[in-house]
């Protein structure tokens, strides 16, 4: 006998009762309903020291976390940001645009005296490390 393929329904309605348990576990928990893979992979490679939480102050003092790996680059810590953004953004549903590209040309990333210049350096050549803060700030012309 033949088995009937679950309609979507039936699959969406599976999908989120196991997505619910998998919230329910402390270690994720804190991650909002709307989450994605991403958002669970980083979560869990936290979880085992893969990667690191980086806090980032904007220039108006509001400071939210992002976590990336720990081998990560700067170039990487830049994507995290775009992305942790995104998704708020989404999820608030907001739909200002924001020029990504004019935001790195009008600010750098500041940690412990040093502006974050260079895309392809790591994170931990510039001695970031698990918890630590960087700071956006405005970029001045240079003589």
């Amino acid at each position: 006998m033949e088995e009937e393929e679950p309609s979507f329904g039936e699959v969406m309605n599976f999908y989120n009762d196991k997505l619910d348990e998998l919230l329910g576990d402390p270690l994720l928990n804190d991650l909002p309903q709307e989450v994605t893979l991403e958002e669970v992979n980083a979560k869990i490679a936290l979880e085992f020291g893969q990667a690191m939480t980086i806090r980032i102050r904007r220039a108006d003092g509001f400071t939210y976390p992002v976590i990336v790996k720990q081998d990560a680059t700067i170039g990487d810590l830049k994507k995290a940001i775009t992305r942790h953004v995104q998704l708020k953004q989404q999820r608030e549903g907001g739909n200002q645009c924001i020029s990504w590209r004019r935001v790195w040309k009008s600010y750098w990333l500041y940690y412990d005296g040093q502006k974050l210049k260079e895309d392809s350096h790591k994170l931990r050549d510039y001695g970031l490390r698990n918890h630590d803060e960087v700071t956006f700030i405005k970029r001045l012309k240079e003589k």
